[in-house]
């Protein structure tokens, strides 16, 4: 479908497709086998000036909005979705400062994500704080010029890679999620450290790590916004990204839908290609007719965004949820299109398959967006 992109936008996406044809679908493989991080191609993403498609122009990016960054994101997405969430981390871990953060601190940390230079990641998560953002535990106690923080982060994406961290901790315990704030954290801050690499099922070019905060220090000018701000910042960061992960949910379908309709053109059985059968014909239009329908709406909800809508978070996870359930069931019909072929690493769809799994889990499960939405119906529907 024409989706009248603008030249710009479609430089962006040929930009992002390039590369990933070039750089990430030949290291895919390997850094999959190899629980290995991407580092390399996090650089060419840099020299593809990728990294400042969402930084404002005043501080060095190209001012793109929430579209611009979908757009990008998708293609990545076709090659690796463990590459993609490693760059799409680093917009999530610079959010809060562009929502919320003070001149200096935008001056200090936009043009340096916008260039590559550093890279940023996003502290929320905790042993007994996923779904339930406001049960976060670590703590920041103002002493002097300096804050001191005390806690661990969980699975957090690019942990141990970012040198920038947007970590939540609460100035206020007794008032919950209402006393919770902000800061900005560095690599090498005193009394901040890393934890284990995780080994997961899928996403594996992608770090995961925990962050360990034991009277880390730093100073008083890393608060980001107000004090006892900090929740409602991470909201509004949430509602701009989930339609980016959105769009790795396309991306993926998109990739798994190309190699379905690929190998059932190859692929002989009884004296023909199987896609002369109507059985796979109608899994491929399914998988097909799903696909565009969720580009549709991730689209839609990043156009709403941009267009700077009231409320977003509605439709923020309605794009979130309905795409990345359909890149399950895409790339799952996929390795069943396959068969025991889509079932070997030799192809790529069970890749696809066990990295679709994340997209339905991290940034709010679709559980949690369901939640969200019929919330946001009740509102609507009040009185």
């Amino acid at each position: 479908m024409d989706y009248f992109l603008t030249e710009d936008q479609q430089m962006i996406v040929e930009t992002a497709w390039e590369l990933t044809k070039n750089k990430i679908l030949p290291a895919r493989a390997e850094l999959d086998e190899k629980n290995e991080f991407a580092t390399a191609i996090m650089k060419d993403i840099a020299r593809a000036d990728l990294f400042g498609i969402f930084i404002p122009e005043e501080y060095g990016g190209f001012g793109g909005g929430c579209f611009d960054m979908v757009l990008a994101m998708e293609q990545l997405a076709r090659g690796c979705v463990g590459v993609a969430t490693s760059f799409a981390a680093c917009a999530l871990g610079i959010y809060p400062v562009m929502i919320a953060g003070s001149r200096e601190l935008k001056e200090k940390y936009l043009p340096r994500i916008a260039t590559g230079e550093k890279w940023a990641a996003f502290g929320l998560t905790e042993a007994g704080a996923g779904s339930d953002a406001s049960g976060v535990k670590t703590t920041a106690v103002l002493d002097g010029d300096h804050w001191v923080l005390n806690g661990t982060k969980q699975w957090i994406t690019n942990g141990g890679e970012a040198q920038v961290y947007s970590i939540v901790a609460l100035t206020d315990p007794k008032k919950g999620a209402r006393g919770a704030s902000i800061f900005m954290v560095e690599e090498g801050d005193p009394g901040f450290s890393y934890g284990k690499k995780e080994n997961k099922m899928g996403i594996r070019s992608s770090a995961t790590r925990e962050l360990i905060m034991k009277d880390c220090r730093i100073p008083k000018d890393r608060l980001v916004g107000r004090k006892g701000t900090g929740f409602i910042t991470v909201m509004r960061t949430l509602d701009l990204s989930r339609p980016g992960i959105g769009s790795l949910g396309v991306g993926l379908a998109q990739a798994a839908l190309d190699e379905s309709v690929t190998y059932a053109k190859q692929r002989v059985q009884f004296d023909k290609p199987i896609i002369a059968f109507q059985a796979v014909q109608h899994m491929l239009a399914d998988m097909a007719t799903q696909l565009e329908a969720a580009r549709a709406l991730v689209y839609a909800a990043a156009r709403h965004i941009d267009a700077h809508a009231k409320k977003i978070s509605k439709v923020s996870a309605m794009s979130k949820v309905f795409a990345t359930d359909m890149a399950m069931k895409v790339t799952t019909d996929a390795v069943q299109v396959l068969g025991g072929y889509g079932y070997m690493k030799e192809y790529p769809v069970e890749k696809m398959m066990r990295d679709a799994k994340i997209l339905q889990i991290y940034e709010g499960t679709n559980q949690i967006q369901r939640n969200v939405i019929g919330q946001e119906l009740n509102k609507e529907y009040a009185g």
